[in-house]
């Protein structure tokens, strides 16, 4: 990934094997980049929970991550509540995260901007 175009900006790329796993030093790099982000099972998936006023708006936003999710080629964990929206992203062919999570992060957080 070109670090000159924001994570909200770039598009995920197929990233399968060991060697797309992304190290502790360039997730410690990438995470301040989607605040509001936290490492989740020893540093092995991304965790945020979004919080809307009612059902309607939680949905809104679940349907929105789903349509950018197929785009991408990229797909979370949903923990979908009356009120809020838990997403989880991991890459399971590197066994951990890789650069697309960071990127779908970054997109997810631009839905509710």
């Amino acid at each position: 990934m070109n670090d000159l175009i924001p994570l909200s900006q770039a598009h995920c790329i197929v990233r399968r094997g060991i060697e797309h796993k992304l190290s502790e030093a360039r997730i410690r790099e990438l995470l301040p980049e989607v605040p509001g982000w936290e490492l989740a099972e020893d540093g092995h998936a991304l965790t945020r929970t979004f919080r809307f006023d009612d059902y309607y708006r939680t949905m809104a936003f679940v349907n929105a991550l789903a349509f950018m999710a197929n785009r991408e080629d990229h797909h979370p964990d949903l923990g979908v509540h009356y009120d809020r929206c838990v997403v989880r992203y991991s890459t399971h062919d590197v066994g951990g995260l890789s650069e697309n999570d960071f990127i779908c992060a970054a997109k997810a957080d631009a839905l509710t901007g």
